[in-house]
């Protein structure tokens, strides 16, 4: 199982690097910088420094999957390949996707800490489900910056204008809503699972 998830990341770090060359070649800036984005997310399990830090907090590899994939649906379909304006759906999926996302990782970096011994710290459910929830809502509002500031700096429309507003403001709004109810959903089943862990005797980790 190990190889094979290996070999598929191997695959994707060589079609993504025929992609950036073609990026490069077509003096696609903005789609070369996109696919280096992807590129260094996508292969951070082989780094071999990346890989003792992997092993020793027991990262999943379904929440890197996860990543990769919603990086891929975000940067590569979106941007470089155009979704967005193909689909006209496809930028409020992914936001709510995120939101999910992000949620489940603020749950894995708590989660992570207390499963490092030399750190000696353990953390009730309420604010684990609390931490998750906002760090979801922060790297949202950090992205929505990043993309006003994309449209600013290099004439972009990375805030895209939907729902006849030139200005993009609801598209933004409706993004961060996808976003707030995404990360709500995963931080209360997060709490429960939790909750219903500390109950039995196995302990909440």
């Amino acid at each position: 199982m190990r190889f094979s998830y290996h070999r598929v990341l191997v695959l994707a770090v060589i079609l993504l690097s025929a992609e950036l060359i073609a990026a490069l070649v077509r003096a696609q800036l903005l789609n070369a910088f996109l696919v280096v984005i992807i590129l260094v997310v996508t292969s951070i399990p082989l780094w071999p420094s990346l890989r003792r830090v992997e092993q020793a907090v027991h990262l999943p590899r379904t929440l890197h999957a996860a990543v990769v994939l919603f990086v891929m649906a975000a940067l590569f379909l979106g941007e470089v390949r155009d979704f967005y304006a193909r689909v006209w759906w496809w930028d409020l999926l992914l936001h709510g996707m995120s939101g999910l996302l992000l949620g489940t990782a603020g749950f894995y970096l708590v989660y992570a800490l207390n499963s490092l011994e030399r750190v000696g710290i353990t953390l009730n459910p309420g604010f684990v489900a609390l931490f998750a929830f906002i760090f979801a809502l922060a790297i949202g509002a950090l992205w929505e910056i990043f993309e006003f500031a994309v449209d600013e700096l290099a004439g972009m429309n990375m805030q895209k204008t939907m729902f006849n507003d030139p200005s993009g403001l609801t598209d933004t709004m409706w993004d961060m809503v996808l976003n707030t109810v995404g990360a709500a959903i995963v931080s209360v089943a997060g709490w429960r699972l939790l909750q219903r862990r500390e109950r039995s005797p196995a302990g909440p980790y």
